[in-house]
């Protein structure tokens, strides 16, 4: 049986006050789009790919829809998140990846210039988009987080972003 000393157990008492003063915590993959970080929620990550050389594009599709990849037999719309939310798009490096997010069972790619980490945000950290002053609209970022490290993270509201509550009303329609 461990003895813990006196100053042991306050130590670690308080690092549990600290951590519930921290709030709820939010678990997000972090990218990069050109010189930015972007985040999103973790559980609506499917898999990170490899860029192929080849995308198929679709007649018609909007800039932003960089066209299709057979990711083992299903058919992936592929999406450019610069040209999406209005950022100047970049070369495409050996870093650059495809993030398959999976919303309301509707599975689709975004291109991102790297994947930097996956990384615990706490809600202490967040601060609300509306407070931003950007060109970017802010229907699109739910929060920008102020990690310890100096960096910003805006965090992505994907479903805002690539309107997938009208797509999912149009298929019902369909049905």
């Amino acid at each position: 049986m461990a003895v813990h000393t006196k100053e042991e157990v306050i130590s670690a008492s308080q690092k549990e006050i600290n951590m519930e003063s921290l709030g709820e915590e939010h678990i997000n993959l972090v990218f990069a789009l050109g010189n930015e970080d972007f985040g999103v929620d973790v559980n609506i990550v499917r898999e990170i790919v490899r860029v192929p050389p080849f995308i198929t594009r679709v007649p018609n599709a909007p800039d932003y829809i960089r066209g299709v990849i057979n990711l083992r037999g299903t058919i992936v719309p592929v999406f450019d998140m610069q040209l999406k939310i209005d950022m100047p798009s970049t070369p495409l490096t050996d870093e650059a990846r495809i993030v398959v997010l999976s919303v309301s069972d509707v599975m689709f790619g975004i291109i991102v210039n790297s994947v930097r980490e996956v990384r615990t945000i706490y809600d202490s950290q967040l601060e609300a988009a509306s407070r931003l002053s950007s060109a970017m609209d802010k229907r699109y970022i739910t929060w920008v987080a102020k990690p310890a490290d100096g960096r910003l993270i805006l965090l992505l509201e994907i479903s805002s972003l690539f309107e997938l509550d009208q797509i999912l009303l149009e298929d019902a329609g369909r049905e």
